[in-house]
């Protein structure tokens, strides 16, 4: 998806990190009680290190809509700004310093193409028996279709309360629209006993999904064809060049990885269950080589925070998050020296109509999970 992100003014890109650094400290000491800054797990320390709070996508969300901050300004993608402003009070502004930094996973599900495969849908088997689901990594607008249909958004933590949810609403003919990870939803439709028959991945640029009417007829789940660009580096190829290099390691993957690398896995979690199984790692078993298949700027912070570990990327090759990598100090500065001088610039704002619709896609979450 394009998003038009100005060049930033004369004198921050060619500024020294130190001279950045004071300019933030001065701009946020300015801003004070005012100023709410969000650093997601993936960012550059350059940035992590201004963040009032860090941690995944919507636990930041949750955060700020808590606060008090006036200016919210969040240190991650696109969809996350979005969610952070579906939840955040109308005094609130949400900003995100760098426009382009989207999330390629979530512009590879749009409402149009949903809305197409939903109508494609309904041509062939009872849609009302068809329960949608949308990842967190999503578009407002993608929350708000599960929330008019009688779904609900999941996050990678919650996904098997979520699925397991769902799959009771319509009775043994329901079926789950899972976007836009494939991934994601194919390692817990596996953690909930199902198998590679029960399901079908659903190509949107496709007719039907690239399937004929039985597959879709007798498919439980519906897996959209989209994809974390930096968890589908990770190969089983991966894993045993690890093994033979550490036979007593622990391989720690996210979800989002192929369900070949899971399987190969010692453990498999979020974001936060990654952390928190370094954390229990490092107590239990120190000294321990532990090679953990997520984006690189979280490891190499792991290791940093962990010397007791040999903490190492599955790939070997090392992959940042591309989109993510563009939040950095000097479009920071920028929209904090902005707010300073009372110019409010990149707002991230979600219409009333579409808001609505995704907070009730996203209390259902919580009411589940």
């Amino acid at each position: 998806m394009l998003r038009l992100q100005t060049p930033l003014p004369e004198g921050y890109s060619t500024s020294t990190p130190e001279d950045l650094a004071s300019r933030i400290e001065a701009a946020k000491a300015a801003l004070g009680e005012r100023l709410m800054i969000l650093g997601h797990h993936y960012q550059r320390d350059e940035v992590m290190r201004w963040a009032d709070a860090r941690g995944d996508s919507f636990g930041l969300s949750r955060l700020a809509a808590a606060s008090d901050a006036e200016y919210v300004v969040f240190c991650g993608v696109h969809f996350m700004a979005e969610s952070a402003d579906v939840l955040t009070g109308s005094h609130q502004k949400v900003i995100l310093p760098d426009l382009n930094a989207g999330c390629s996973m979530a512009d590879m599900a749009d409402l149009e193409s949903v809305e197409e495969a939903w109508e494609a849908l309904g041509e062939v088997t009872d849609v009302e028996a068809v329960v949608p689901i949308t990842y967190m990594n999503s578009a407002a607008a993608l929350k708000a279709f599960v929330g008019r249909h009688d779904g609900a958004v999941c996050t990678s933590s919650n996904a098997r309360k979520i699925l397991t949810w769902a799959l009771d609403q319509r009775g043994p003919a329901t079926k789950i629209l899972f976007f836009p990870d494939q991934h994601l939803g194919r390692n817990t439709a596996y953690q909930l006993g199902y198998d590679a028959d029960d399901m079908s991945v659903w190509d949107p640029r496709a007719v039907l999904g690239g399937l004929d009417e039985v597959t879709v007829k007798e498919s439980r789940f519906l897996l959209w064809k989209g994809h974390c660009s930096v968890h589908q580096r990770f190969r089983p190829a991966h894993v045993e060049a690890f093994r033979a290099d550490h036979p007593d390691g622990v391989v720690v993957t996210h979800p989002e990885c192929s369900h070949e690398v899971v399987t190969l896995s010692d453990e498999v979690g979020s974001t936060d269950y990654i952390i928190a199984a370094l954390d229990r790692i490092d107590r239990e078993r120190p000294g321990t080589a532990v090679a953990v298949a997520t984006e690189i700027h979280l490891v190499q912070r792991l290791a940093a925070e962990h010397p007791g570990l040999t903490v190492v990327s599955l790939d070997p090759l090392i992959c940042p998050c591309s989109t993510m990598f563009r939040i950095d100090a000097a479009h920071l500065a920028w929209v904090l020296e902005e707010l300073v001088q009372g110019r409010v610039v990149n707002q991230i704002t979600v219409d009333p109509g579409t808001a609505n619709d995704a907070r009730v896609a996203l209390q259902r979450m919580l009411d589940i999970s």
